[in-house]
Order: C-alpha cells, then structure tokens, then sequence
C-alpha cells in the first residue's frame, strides 16, 4: 500500500492485486487506485502477469459504483507495452527496470533518452494504428493469439 500525501488529500493506492475479488475489498476498503503487478515475478514462482490480468481487474473495476484509476507495474519495455496496457484498460502505467538501466548506463541523459524512446515509440505504434489521442486507445485495437499467449497489435 502506497499513500500519497498533497495539502487537500491523501491518496492511497494497494500495489500487487492480481484477482478481481482482491480489487472488490480494496476498493470497498477506500482505495484510491490499484497498482496491478507481480512484483517482476519473485514473490511466486510462475505468477501470472500484470498483462496477463489487467482485463479482469478493468472489469472488477468498472463493476463496482466507485471508479479508480488502474496502473499497470511490470513488463514495461516498449511503446507497445505502453499502448496494449492503455487498450486493456490501464489508465497508466509505471516505470522501473528501463529506467533503473538507463540511470546506470548513462545517468540523468540516459534516463531522458529512454524516455524518448518510449515516447517516440508510443507515438508511432498509435499513428500505425490510426489513434490520434491516447484516450483513442481502445481494445478492439488488439486480438489475441490464445494458443500462444501472444498479445497482438491489430492492424
């Protein structure tokens, strides 16, 4: 559980829900945002991913009274992540290794130049697909390969 403190509010967002009745307490329990992730995995050995779950937990969410944003932890690397994340419902989604590797390969500099790559990337995927806006970005701009557990980008 994070909390984020400014002068007119505290808000408070549960990191690591990875199934829909989890987000059904938190939000019941006044949570202001669900961080979905695995936390990269070694907590348990073959969890599922944040990717994985993120249209269960979309769906939880929007069937409860109380809307919060969803952010997504885990797997981030391209602007594609960035784009199938928004289109399984993220509203955002949070940085780690990339920039952790950026910072130790080349500082402050490298960190801003992972960022425009991802920007960059980001914004060519969307104009590949026709999407001028990120909040453009729907569902039906992905299918599924099942079979393989391979997101695809529809275009």
């Amino acid at each position: 559980m994070y909390t984020v403190c400014t002068p007119h509010h505290t808000y408070t967002n549960t990191q690591g829900l990875l199934h829909p009745a989890d987000v059904h307490l938190a939000i019941q329990h006044g949570v202001d945002g669900i961080i979905v992730s695995n936390h990269g995995g070694r907590q348990v050995d073959g969890a599922v991913t944040a990717l994985d779950v993120l249209p269960h937990v979309r769906n939880a969410v929007e069937n409860n009274q109380r809307q919060i944003p969803i952010l997504v932890d885990g797997g981030i690397r391209r602007g594609t992540d960035v784009f199938k994340c928004l289109a399984l419902g993220a509203s955002a989604v949070l940085l780690g290794r990339p920039l952790l590797y950026a910072l130790a390969l080349d500082g402050q500099a490298g960190v801003h130049r992972a960022l425009d790559l991802l920007h960059k990337e980001l914004a060519n995927t969307m104009a590949m697909m026709g999407v001028p806006r990120l909040c453009d970005i729907r569902k039906d701009s992905l299918w599924g390969l099942e079979q393989q557990g391979v997101l695809c980008i529809a275009g």
